[in-house]
């Protein structure tokens, strides 16, 4: 038996259901999630130096419904498609980055069963479970690389029932200690081929332990499960994937493209948050000295600047980093508006289409992971110094935006993604499915 931590029981007011016959106006999710971003950004800062487990944030994300956004609309709610979701996670991650990759875990989640059986989601897809039962999901589908673990593994079960038994453990980096259900993917014994299952956390035979402290990303609520034979009933499959990559449908293999893009925005609303409430106290005449260290000298005419705001040079930094946060959202929307279109297309989807739109998730993973590391740092060094300074508290805690920023594009290899890119670009070459590797 495992010796990790069973789960902790979720709080009452996680049971809090989205509102319901919702007005059919176009502008309902945007107003929603700008109200949240605005109560997540309050407090943002005091939470991210306490580290708790996100269950108030979580629980915030419910009340407000935006768990169930990507999910096809009904009577009791209103759907929403990618590019939405899309921007719900940018919003809500300049606010609190941690939230936002949590949320984009749980959406890429929901689809899970329309990107792996057409036939169960022809019945009743995952997202609609979700929406109808308020949950949070958390896991991950793809594989670990082979150097951090073995995975996860299915065993038939014993008995005329069928099913599954569920085996292994796994360190997921989103909700993992919150999530109402979690969806694994699991190798089956025998076939070698990828099952997606969903397991509820609180399940006998199931163990959470939470993380240890992160540099970054620390409310996303990272940690261990551990599977100690859990069964699983035949219906707890979503879908499968062959061991065979050649014979995965370009549809399925959107999958790890869009959790991939979701992530890009939250990175993107790293950079744009960060330089946000940078420009907020540089307004408010609160910034640091000027880039290069010396002080201020007269102008042209005489004159000697009056404020933060006259300084040429600190005009010239925000200058710079404004323009490499709109380059960034370029290349970003150009992929999440592909990505949109191919997942519209569904099963006919092919696969020149689907090679393309990989390309164009890697370009937005290079160019906006690059844009918020060097935003958020330049930010840290225009503004933290001298502001912590006169504020004699630690400062406005703009070095969250930077661990943030570094955690979240850590695992990405760009040499990797250029590689592919160049790769597609010269030779016609398609980048590997990642799902399998």
């Amino acid at each position: 038996m495992s010796t990790s931590r069973k789960s902790p029981k979720r709080p009452a007011a996680r049971t809090t259901s989205a509102p319901a016959h919702r007005l059919p106006d176009d502008d309902f999710w945007p107003r929603v999630t700008r109200e949240l971003a605005d109560d997540l950004a309050v407090d943002a800062l005091a939470r991210d130096r306490a580290g708790k487990a996100p269950f108030d944030e979580v629980a915030r994300l419910q009340e407000a419904g935006l768990p169930a956004l990507l999910t096809a609309p009904g009577p009791d709610r209103r759907g929403a498609d990618w590019r939405a979701a899309c921007a719900v996670v940018r919003e809500i991650s300049a606010a609190d980055s941690s939230v936002g990759e949590l949320l984009a875990h749980h959406y890429a989640l929901s689809w899970s069963s329309r990107f792996l059986d057409p036939v169960r989601a022809a019945g009743a897809p995952l997202d609609v479970r979700t929406a109808e039962e308020n949950w949070l999901l958390a896991g991950g589908v793809e594989p670990p690389r082979a150097e951090t673990g073995p995975g996860l593994a299915l065993t038939p079960a014993d008995g005329e029932g069928g099913g599954w038994v569920l085996e292994g453990s796994r360190t997921f980096s989103s909700a993992v200690a919150v999530a109402d259900r979690l969806v694994v993917g699991a190798r089956a014994e025998g076939t070698g081929d990828l099952l997606v299952v969903l397991v509820d956390p609180a399940a006998p035979g199931v163990f959470t332990e939470p993380g240890a402290d992160r540099v970054g990303q620390r409310l996303a609520g990272a940690g261990t499960v551990t599977f100690d034979r859990v069964p699983l009933a035949p219906g707890q499959v979503l879908g499968t994937l062959p061991h065979d990559e050649h014979a995965v449908a370009p549809f399925s293999g959107l999958a790890p493209l869009a959790l991939r893009l979701l992530l890009v925005h939250v990175g993107l609303g790293i950079a744009e948050g960060a330089l946000a409430e940078a420009r907020d106290i540089s307004r408010a005449g609160q910034a640091g000295p000027r880039p290069d260290g010396h002080p201020d000298r007269p102008a042209t005419d005489g004159s000697v600047p009056t404020g933060a705001g006259d300084d040429p040079y600190l005009l010239l930094a925000y200058g710079e980093l404004a323009t490499a946060a709109h380059a960034a959202a370029a290349v970003v929307e150009r992929a999440t508006d592909a990505l949109t279109r191919g997942l519209l297309a569904a099963w006919t989807l092919g696969v020149e289409e689907g090679a393309d739109i990989a390309v164009l998730v890697a370009a937005a993973e290079t160019v906006a992971g690059r844009a918020a590391v060097h935003i958020t740092t330049r930010v840290l060094e225009l503004v933290e110094g001298t502001a912590g300074a006169q504020a004699g508290t630690g400062g406005p805690g703009f070095d969250r935006f930077w661990r943030n920023a570094r955690t979240l594009t850590a695992p990405t290899q760009a040499a990797h993604r250029l590689r592919d890119i160049g790769d597609h670009y010269l030779n016609g070459t398609h980048a590997r499915l990642t799902l399998l590797a």
